[in-house]
């Protein structure tokens, strides 16, 4: 499977995704490291990808999701965004109306 085959199987098979730095509990960035704290504030499970680990997808994700930098927030297979709009959806309380009905429709 190529990379971009395996990007459009991961953001479709997992209702909640980010492509970060790091791990949940390991983040390697301050942006992976805030945007993960607002997934987790939404109290669903996600999934993610560690693009240090992947550099192959690394390079690949920002050309398939025109969007050039990490994190990247995937919901039901569409690109939400990057830290910034995640931090925003939170403390607007977009993020978890729109994270807990990926997880209940999935």
């Amino acid at each position: 499977m190529d990379t971009i085959e395996t990007i459009k199987e991961q953001t479709t098979s997992n209702p909640v995704l980010i492509y970060m730095k790091g791990a949940p509990n390991a983040p390697q960035c301050g942006f992976s490291a805030r945007a993960v704290q607002a997934l987790m504030s939404c109290g669903e499970k996600f999934a993610y990808v560690d693009i240090l680990q992947h550099p192959d997808i690394r390079t690949e994700l920002p050309k398939y999701a025109n969007w050039p930098t990490f994190p990247q927030l995937w919901v039901n297979g569409e690109l939400v965004g990057g830290g910034d709009i995640i931090i925003e959806m939170q403390e607007s309380g977009e993020l978890q109306t729109l994270i807990k009905s990926a997880v209940q429709s999935a």
